[in-house]
């Protein structure tokens, strides 16, 4: 036989309150938000930076289609990009904030960010850019002679030539910033260089007054005798690493943008 319990009278239960929420859950609903307001800030915040840089980027892109053509342009607005990125990630590996790179039509691009404490650092991030144009240069060349397109030797051509002015010793160009490291009375030494390469190049009138203006206060203190405080604690030996650097990339530059003609001409010669 089956065993069966004894049969027993239903119980009434008697109901249970209904709960609240803990305050822990109100805690983490609280912190979740908080963390999506955050993350949302943030995308806000990278948003704001890649527009900032990108309507400059396009900007000068369509104005420099408009002019060279878009082959050219995309070429020149690369470079660009190339050479400013290697101050902005200079400028990174210090430790130091900094902003995208921003774009001026027809005067090339600049990147803003902290001043270093040690004027040494300050020389390199102003050379982290020309030695990025360098490397793009040298390997537009090496590219060249490999696939025998005069495209390539142009590109190493336009990267060098572009960095090597930019290398003049005078403000505002980064050369201007690496020997005011060294010491700025140079600067008057490159901004007759500066005229006399203009006029070679036949660059016009209004570029040479802009480029003559952004560096005429900083030319201005220099005469003034107005001394940098991070100066006194540069020493001979940073001075000496500073100087090797700089002339190195200018011969590097030379050296490539004369590789780039010969390979050029070789090429014109065998057609």
């Amino acid at each position: 036989m089956e065993y069966l319990p004894p049969s027993r009278e239903p119980e009434h239960e008697t109901p249970k309150p209904a709960q609240r929420p803990s305050r822990g859950g109100i805690g983490a609903a609280i912190a979740a938000l908080v963390a999506l307001l955050v993350k949302f800030k943030l995308l806000l915040l990278v948003g704001v930076k890649l527009l900032g840089f990108s309507w400059t980027f396009l900007l000068s892109l369509w104005i420099y289609i408009v002019i060279f053509g878009w082959k050219l342009a995309v070429v020149v607005m690369l470079l660009l990009l190339a050479h400013e990125l290697g101050h902005y990630f200079a400028f990174r590996a210090y430790g130091l904030p900094a902003r995208l790179p921003v774009f001026v039509p027809l005067l090339g691009a600049f990147t803003a960010g902290a001043v270093p404490d040690d004027m040494e650092h300050d020389a390199y991030i102003a050379l982290a850019g020309p030695l990025v144009g360098l490397g793009l240069a040298a390997a537009c060349y090496a590219v060249g002679q490999v696939q025998h397109e005069r495209f390539w030797y142009a590109c190493a051509d336009l990267s060098a030539f572009l960095n090597l002015f930019n290398m003049i010793p005078m403000p505002p160009f980064d050369g201007g910033r690496i020997i005011g490291v060294l010491w700025p009375p140079l600067w008057i030494l490159g901004f007759v260089a500066f005229i006399a390469v203009a006029l070679v190049l036949h660059v016009p009138v209004l570029f040479i007054a802009i480029i003559g203006l952004l560096g005429l206060p900083a030319m201005s203190a220099a005469w003034r005798g107005d001394v940098d405080p991070r100066a006194a604690r540069l020493t001979t030996a940073a001075r000496m690493r500073i100087s090797v650097w700089y002339l190195a990339t200018v011969l590097g530059l030379v050296v490539v943008m004369a590789q780039a003609h010969l390979g050029t001409a070789a090429m014109r010669a065998a057609w």
